[in-house]
């Protein structure tokens, strides 16, 4: 029998959860998010449980994110399974963000798409020294979901937009910098967290003593001007005028965003300016309209058989130009669903 895909777990007063898809990169599938939901509904009304701690398997990642390749063969062949994954993925964001009680994400490796939705929304983002954050989504076809909307706008500055935009690759020092993760903690101390706060320290206490400050300031502080004076436009174009008045740095970043669909880098630009305004479930809902869209659209099943399938990393966006992209098609993924997202839920 193969292994479960995530496991549960007492260790005294704190509720351990592992990602236990190692070989997957620990990759999200549609049982995972509604066992993990379940549990914490439950850890939620246990008053032997005080803290909940969430990790994932093996060195490589926490989580790289969904199970993509499930969601762009059940979109494709038009099985309910896509939407459905979205749907509940999106619940357990929800349950995470609205946890009333300490939740704490060991991240380590890579941390993205799905990953970032059940790590940032908690109380405490720990990361080690082999942190790597992203929200990728645009060179897929599909935009920085899973509360996006909600913490990117609230990260310092115009570094929010700047990471949807290009999906830049955050280490530890620019992780902390930006606000995904709340502490540094080594990977060799992580044990011991887990082992006091299950013992009956709280986190903060914990952390007060376990935290530490990385040896590098990473590269952000110092593009940070910068960073908010192009990506604080109000549009995707006036952000690439203004890159283009940037020398060196703002080329290489302009030729990172052309990569990008330009209909996903159109929607990510809109749905952080409206989000900024929205609280969180709202934010949720109007990811889950955005999601069904991008759904029944063309651009998403390119980005992913370009980048997984084929592996030939061409993808062929269409419309294949900012300019080609009208804004009455944009405000088209924001309108009300017949079924809209069910936060409560089960």
């Amino acid at each position: 029998m193969s292994d479960p895909e995530i496991l549960f777990e007492r260790q005294g007063t704190l509720g351990l959860i592992t990602l236990n898809r190692p070989k997957a990169l620990n990759a999200l599938t549609h049982g995972m998010c509604v066992a993990m939901k379940k549990t914490l509904d439950e850890w939620s009304r246990d008053a032997t449980i005080t803290a909940v701690a969430v990790r994932g398997a093996g060195d490589r990642a926490f989580c790289a994110g969904g199970d993509i390749r499930s969601l762009y063969e059940s979109g494709r062949d038009g099985t309910p399974y896509a939407r459905a994954f979205y749907r509940d993925e999106y619940r357990l964001d929800a349950a995470i963000k609205h946890f009333p009680k300490p939740y704490i994400a060991l991240i380590h490796g890579i941390v993205m798409g799905g990953g970032v939705g059940i790590s940032v929304h908690g109380t405490f983002r720990i990361a080690d020294e082999t942190t790597t954050f992203a929200m990728p989504e645009t060179g897929i076809g599909l935009f920085p979901d899973v509360g996006g909307s909600y913490f990117l706008p609230r990260c310092i500055g115009e570094v929010g937009m700047y990471l949807a935009l290009t999906g830049a690759r955050l280490r530890l020092a620019d992780s902390l910098y930006a606000g995904v993760a709340t502490h540094f903690v080594p990977a060799d101390r992580h044990a011991e967290l887990l082992e006091r706060v299950g013992n009956g320290s709280t986190p903060v206490e914990v952390l007060s003593k376990l935290s530490m400050t990385p040896a590098d300031t990473g590269i952000l502080p110092a593009l940070r001007e910068t960073i908010d004076r192009c990506f604080s436009r109000n549009s995707v174009e006036m952000i690439l005028d203004a890159l283009g008045q940037e020398k060196a740095w703002g080329g290489d970043v302009i030729a990172t965003i052309s990569t990008k669909s330009p209909t996903s880098t159109k929607l990510a630009f809109q749905q952080l300016r409206l989000g900024r305004t929205l609280d969180f479930d709202e934010c949720m809902r109007m990811e889950f309209r955005m999601v069904n869209r991008v759904i029944d659209g063309r651009d998403f099943y390119e980005g992913v058989r370009a980048t997984i399938i084929d592996k030939d990393n061409e993808p062929k966006w269409r419309p294949d130009t900012l300019a080609a992209v009208s804004a009455d098609e944009i405000a088209s993924y924001f309108a009300p669903l017949d079924n809209e997202l069910d936060l409560t839920g089960n």
